[in-house]
């Protein structure tokens, strides 16, 4: 008991301690006890450290036994490998011992992979040996043709002429498969085929629109597209939209009296039954299509005629270049053996300088491939498209970028285009007033109209229609119709009417749709005090013809008087002076029952209101019409609406001149260049028309949205549709797609088409002024000391820098205001213009000059002296030639314009293929003189080298400096005279 309260007052460290080392000896003895069965092997702790389990201790038996077992078959593995074995044994760390055995997992589980990472070592120290093997014999097989001398540089020339046809063709097909058949594919190449319910031969049936016969009986629903032209039999109020065909956004109600329709059309309401009549190319539809496949092409694409042209002088050139080259090397060499009395002796030696003469001459053919040319024409023209898409423009005929810049006239429609087509009521004229309907923020004024009146007018306002207007899912107010339509409903709605009310309270028993032909649409009611009444509204000139009342000031019904009508007439001319649309509303109070047999009345109204409704311009309309006439494009407005608000839209738009004129479709065949607008024109007017233009040598330019400008697009020489009101066929007969149907849209296309038209100016340019003295170089040199300082190889770095790099640079240039203030290119105009060759000859005089200096005094100048002079001259030749086109490149930005370096930093394509142009250079130099024929250069050369070709450019800016002094810059363009002769 003594003891037991002794170990109780002991602190409870000393507990801790004590019982630490109770357990150490327990430790200790089992320990001793392990040990004396592993005594064979000398270090007790390596072995222990390999039968440990991953918690490091051993704390039962049954563990032990396993690891046991684990011991023997890894002691069975190391066994096999000696080598790791002995280590094994002869390591006196364990932890060492642990490392060299144990896998990623950094434990020892699997030593059986041993085997084959040992495996792969071998393997891998083998390929090792290959590779160094194979290093050895090209490094051997280079110092042996290095022995060979002429002939190794022919066989590098060859492979560098090989090497560069090959990119050059590849790139050049490349882009061209791009342009043609990724960017300008057809969209719909691929068309859905839609299926229809059918009864044939008494079954009912589903079939597609590719397998209708004449003889079929077609269910048509909502929103379906009547796939043949047929006969009407059955149906329930059946609307159908004929836009796609006339033009006319009303529906169309189909019915016995009218049972015809026409494939194409679209069911905009109700259902029905159709007999085909006609299918296919038979149908009006089908002999539409094929009328306008059986069009001429588009206009010839010129700017490609004038590439190749200019391309094919240049190889011409090449080709007398490099016989001359040829016929000077041989005939010098012939000369010489002829004087050294060897003429009758040939060696080996002598047919390899005739190679090297042929070799050449053929790089000079080589070296004036101009792929360049159509190459830049093609990457201008990708470039110009991708950021036209971006601009909304979609272009489909990459010809239409191309005759951009040749254009003198568009022919634009007025609706859509020029305006928003988002109507409101600006003015209305309601009991014997004419009252402005919104004030200058937008916002509804107040009529201050009586009970009576108000509700009459709002009755007529939302059911004489054949709109909806509903609210959308985050509960907005929407209407469903045409801009005219929805124009009223919502001046309605911001009167504080409300639609649902009235709709529920007043049931509608008969409706006439709006037509062309009628000019009106009719509805009779039944309202809630039992009374039934009709409403009418349409064209002043027919409403009014049915009516003999009106509302009065005071809001009384007063007969209709001589004088009445007059005003009312005054009022809807000044309607239309101001350029709104003009809708009259009446309606008439039907005396006794109304059945659904009965005929809407046609007289007796009393005329509510008439409606003066305005389509707002689009925003920059006005900019870009004077844009147009600025650079010389004619704008001609030729629209089917009334020839007056056609007279008052074009006059806002600055498309209307005091000494233009505006006439009908019917009087367009006076002289059609001093037509500015063209009112109440039909399809035909509107083709013959463009027909005329063409005639007078215009280059016409046609935007149109419905299928019946589908023929003006066709006989246009660039058509534009627009993407969002366009029918299939007049996008699929168009070159370009406005994708947001705005006439800024067509300016932005023509400032890109103009640019394309520069861009490759600018390329040809630079690479006629390579070429010369290229060609020059070789051949003076050739023929006075009987080599050329240009190597295979180097001219044809030199071609690559024309055929791919410098015209990526060049040819992606953006277009800038300045190209919208000079007329358009004739065709007839020569591509190369007097500054262009200015520009060329002042730089190929500069260059040449140099770098006949260097070639024939370089090495006095340059204080060169030794075996390596000669080849240290062609080097810096080689690169001051170079450099000297870098510096042309910037100068080859601008034509005629001083700042060359306007937007070249913001044009990252510029920036990295100048960047690309020197580090290619500068390895070329420095590190493939075998290939190239160089050897480096110390910084003096490289920094002379760069001053050279620098001083080209203070050159270029006194020589467009003196130009502009004596006239101003043409660039193919002529300046515009003043006067409507000019336009």
């Amino acid at each position: 008991m003594e003891d037991s309260s002794m170990d109780s007052d002991l602190p409870r460290r000393h507990l801790l301690e004590a019982a630490s080392k109770k357990w150490r000896k327990e430790r200790f003895r089992r320990t001793r006890k392990y040990e004396s069965r592993f005594s064979e092997t000398e270090e007790w702790r390596t072995t222990f450290s390999l039968v440990k389990t991953h918690r490091r201790r051993f704390r039962h038996e049954s563990v032990f036994e396993k690891q046991t077992n684990i011991l023997e078959k890894q002691s069975n593995v190391i066994e096999k490998g000696s080598t790791l074995a002995d280590r094994l044994i002869n390591i006196k760390d364990w932890r060492t011992s642990v490392s060299l055995i144990k896998t990623q997992a950094r434990r020892f589980r699997h030593v059986s992979d041993l085997e084959k990472r040992s495996t792969h070592v071998d393997r891998l120290s083998k390929t090792k040996e290959n590779l160094k093997v194979t290093f050895l014999t090209i490094r051997a097989a280079m110092r042996y043709m290095d022995g060979m001398g002429l002939a190794t540089k022919g066989w590098l020339d060859g492979l560098g002429i090989l090497l560069s046809i090959l990119l050059v063709v590849t790139i050049t097909a490349v882009s061209d498969y791009y342009i043609q058949s990724l960017q300008f594919k057809d969209d719909n190449k691929k068309k859905k085929k839609i299926s229809f319910q059918v009864t044939r031969d008494g079954c009912t049936q589903k079939v597609t629109d590719y397998e209708l016969v004449v003889g079929d009986v077609v269910h048509l629903f909502i929103g379906d597209q009547v796939p043949a032209d047929g006969i009407f039999i059955s149906g329930f109020n059946f609307l159908i939209d004929e836009s796609s065909l006339t033009g006319e956004s009303d529906p169309v109600h189909i019915s016995e009296k009218k049972p015809f329709l026409f494939a194409g059309t679209i069911v905009q309401d109700g259902s029905a039954t159709m007999l085909v009549t006609a299918v296919g190319v038979k149908t009006e539809w089908g002999k539409l299509m094929e009328t306008l496949n059986k069009g001429e092409d588009k206009i010839t694409r010129v700017l490609q005629v004038k590439v190749k042209d200019v391309a094919t002088i240049i190889e011409k050139i090449g080709w007398v270049f490099s016989v001359l080259t040829f016929f000077v090397l041989t005939v010098r060499f012939l000369v010489e053996k002829a004087m050294q009395n060897e003429f009758s002796s040939w060696s080996c030696d002598d047919a390899m300088s005739m190679l090297g003469h042929f070799t050449t001459a053929v790089t000079i053919i080589v070296a004036t491939v101009t792929k360049g040319i159509p190459l830049a024409l093609t990457l201008s023209l990708a470039f110009a498209m991708n950021k036209l898409r971006n601009d909304n423009a979609r272009v489909t005929n990459p010809s239409a970028c191309e005759a951009m810049c040749f254009c003198t006239c568009i022919c634009t429609d007025k609706t859509r285009t020029l305006t928003t087509n988002r109507m409101f009521v600006d003015k209305i004229f309601l009991s014997g007033e004419t009252k402005e309907a919104r004030d200058n923020g937008g916002r509804v004024l107040s009529l201050g109209l009586s009970d009576s009146v108000s509700a009459v007018l709002l009755q007529g306002i939302f059911k004489c229609t054949g709109s909806e207007v509903f609210d959308d899912e985050n509960g907005k107010t929407s209407i469903l119709g045409t801009p005219t339509e929805t124009a009223i409903l919502q001046y309605g709605l911001d009167l504080g009417g409300d639609f649902n009310a009235i709709d529920s309270d007043i049931r509608m028993l008969k409706i006439n749709s709006f037509n062309s032909t009628q000019k009106k649409m009719s509805v009779i009611v039944s309202l809630p005090s039992v009374r039934t009444r009709a409403f009418c509204k349409g064209a002043p000139e027919v409403v009014l013809g049915l009516c003999d009342k009106m509302i009065d000031v005071g809001g009384e019904i007063v007969p209709m008087s001589e004088e009445n009508i007059n005003f009312i007439t005054d009022v809807v001319d000044e309607f239309v002076a101001d350029g709104l649309r003009t809708l009259c509303l009446a309606y008439l109070d039907v005396e006794g029952s109304f059945g659904c047999n009965d005929d809407i009345p046609e007289g007796g109204y009393t005329l509510i209101a008439v409606f003066g409704i305005k389509d707002p311009l689009r925003p920059g309309v006005k900019e870009a019409v004077e844009t147009c006439l600025a650079a010389g494009i004619s704008v001609h407005m030729v629209t089917g609406d009334d020839i007056r608000r056609a007279e008052v839209i074009a006059k806002q738009c600055g498309i209307l001149t005091d000494e233009g004129l505006a006439i009908e479709g019917s009087d367009f065949r006076i002289i059609p260049r001093l037509i500015q607008v063209m009112g109440s024109s039909s399809p035909t007017d509107k083709h013959e028309f463009v027909k005329h233009l063409k005639d007078m040598s215009e280059v016409v330019a046609v935007a149109g949205e419905g299928t019946i400008r589908a023929p003006a697009l066709q006989e246009s020489d660039i058509g534009f549709a627009m993407g969002i009101a366009g029918t299939k066929v007049t996008k699929g007969q168009a070159d370009v797609i406005l994708m947001d149907d705005d006439f800024t849209t067509i300016v932005k296309v023509a400032k890109w088409g103009r640019a394309v038209y520069v861009n490759v100016q600018k390329f040809v340019q630079f690479q006629l002024t390579v070429n010369i003295v290229a060609l020059m170089i070789n051949l003076v040199s050739a023929c006075i000391t009987g080599s050329a300082p240009l190597t295979a190889v180097q001219l044809l770095w030199v071609n690559l820098i024309m055929c791919t790099l410098s015209a990526l640079a060049l040819a992606t240039g953006p277009p800038n205001d300045g190209l919208m203030k000079r007329p358009p290119v004739k065709g007839t105009e020569s591509f190369i213009t007097k500054t262009m060759w200015r520009n060329i000859i002042s730089q190929s005089i500069y260059q040449m000059a140099v770098l006949f200096v260097l070639n024939f005094s370089g090495k006095p100048i340059l204080n060169l002296h030794g075996p390596n002079a000669t080849v240290i001259l062609n080097t810096f030749i080689f690169n001051t030639f170079v450099f000297c086109q870098v510096f042309n490149d910037i100068n080859s930005r601008e034509i005629d314009d001083i700042n060359v370096f306007r937007g070249m930093f913001s044009s990252w394509i510029f920036m990295c293929v100048m960047i690309s142009i020197v580090v290619c250079q500068v390895t070329i130099v420095e590190f493939l003189g075998t290939f190239a024929s160089t050897v480096p250069l110390d910084w003096q050369l490289w920094v002379l080298s760069i001053v050279v070709g620098l001083v080209s450019m203070p050159i270029s800016v006194v020589l467009k400096c003196i130009s502009a002094a004596k006239e101003p810059y043409h660039d193919g363009y002529e300046i515009l005279p003043a006067g409507l002769e000019s336009v």
